[in-house]
């Protein structure tokens, strides 16, 4: 059923709760990428070019201590948001009360205002991330429509998605959400094929779900990262000292019997004899000794991919080829971003923070048909879930 969006709705002189995902890593009070920042922009300006209030809030990091709020404070973001619409942008350094309400009641069509970070209410019992139901209700009644721009935590039902839309008579989803439910709700349900998926990262564990529904409808299954050592162990390779869930390998047997082929696994890897920014070696899947840390994919490997992916019409990607971190370790991981991205004619998706990196650092966002700006959410959507965030709004 599709969703209702922001531009189904008349705005005008509207109060416009906006729930975006502005939990952009900081250091010292700075922020340091802006792009979840930017990615809300066409929604805000949306609703502020259409008349309406916008009350925008979001969540910054976790709270659990005193000592986490004042590091988790959204003055700054809202400071840099002024910066990118270059319009005013009242701060309320509050979650909730008479300030609040007061600054609400005095807006003005195309006025927008931030309240503080939504997880400060997390402080007395968690009630934001436990989805609080007087919370929800109070944050409702601060406006009239409720737009959810927040795709990073559409797979949590929180006070400030699922608790406001279920008390409030107008929801819809905003640009951003829309782009994420088009393409990866797209890859999920009506792949165009050949389906080819590539997935990293550490852990088997993360991704069992997503490597069961992939068995299901994608063509091909890459598997690099770390998680590739629990597949090679399973099939009684020595992995020497890289990383491995011992506990995971009969399910990893049991997903390549499953997979009937379609599980394709790297054949070389660049090891190193410890875990560390240090120039590695390329050995074969054969050769490793026991104090071998696998912690990249090799050349082959990455020809052997970029072959897979000749001719695909649907990929997505999440998470790295290998220690993408270490610089003597990214060659993988950048290796695959370049071979997506200069795919013809295909729909190309990337998902979770270090793939995302990788499109970033090379400059490649434009050349994906959509970089997701949610990990886990991205992931659990691909899994077939539905996600609360996505399903608290009203169909069209």
């Amino acid at each position: 059923m599709a969703k209702k969006i922001v531009s189904d709705l008349d705005l005008k002189g509207k109060r416009v709760l906006i729930r975006v995902d502005f939990n952009v890593p900081m250091k010292d009070g700075v922020i340091q990428d802006d792009t979840r920042i930017r990615a809300a922009l066409p929604t805000i300006e949306y609703v502020l070019n259409h008349g309406g209030k916008a009350i925008v809030f979001s969540h910054l990091g976790r709270i659990k201590t005193e000592e986490d709020l004042a590091k988790n404070d959204l003055k700054p973001v809202s400071v840099h948001l002024e910066e990118l619409l270059g319009k005013h942008v009242t701060f309320i350094n509050a979650t909730r009360g008479k300030e609040l309400e007061d600054a609400i009641a005095n807006l003005k069509d195309g006025d927008i205002l931030m309240f503080q970070n939504t997880r400060y209410e997390d402080l007395d019992g968690k009630k934001e991330s436990k989805n609080d139901s007087e919370l929800g209700a109070y944050w409702a009644s601060l406006g009239d429509v409720f737009i959810n721009d927040a795709f990073g935590t559409a797979h949590r039902a929180h006070a400030s998605n699922v608790g406001i839309a279920s008390n409030i008579k107008e929801s819809a989803a905003g640009f951003l959400l829309e782009k994420e439910i088009k393409y990866i709700g797209g890859a999920v349900e009506n792949p165009e094929h050949p389906y080819v998926a590539i997935l990293g990262g550490a852990k088997v564990s993360d991704k069992i779900a997503v490597i069961e529904e992939l068995i299901k409808k994608a063509d091909k299954i890459l598997i690099g990262g770390g998680m590739r050592y629990t597949f090679l162990k399973a099939q009684g390779y020595n992995i020497g000292q890289s990383l491995c869930e011992d506990d995971k390998l009969d399910l990893a047997r049991e997903l390549l019997a499953k997979a009937n082929g379609k599980i394709i696994l790297p054949g070389d890897a660049v090891c190193a004899k410890e875990f560390a920014d240090v120039p590695g070696v390329v050995k074969d899947k054969t050769e490793f000794d026991n104090d071998d840390n696998g912690l990249d994919i090799g050349p082959k490997s990455l020809e052997l991919f970029q072959k897979e992916l000749e001719g695909a019409k649907t990929v997505v990607w999440n998470g790295p080829m290998g220690v993408c971190e270490f610089k003597n370790y990214e060659k993988g991981t950048l290796g695959v971003c370049e071979a997506i991205a200069h795919l013809k004619g295909a729909n190309t998706i990337v998902g979770g923070g270090d793939s995302v990196a990788a499109v970033e650092k090379l400059g490649y966002v434009d050349k994906f048909t959509h970089v997701s700006t949610g990990g886990g959410a991205c992931l659990e959507f691909l899994e077939g879930k539905t996600l609360p965030g996505i399903a608290c709004i009203q169909d069209k």
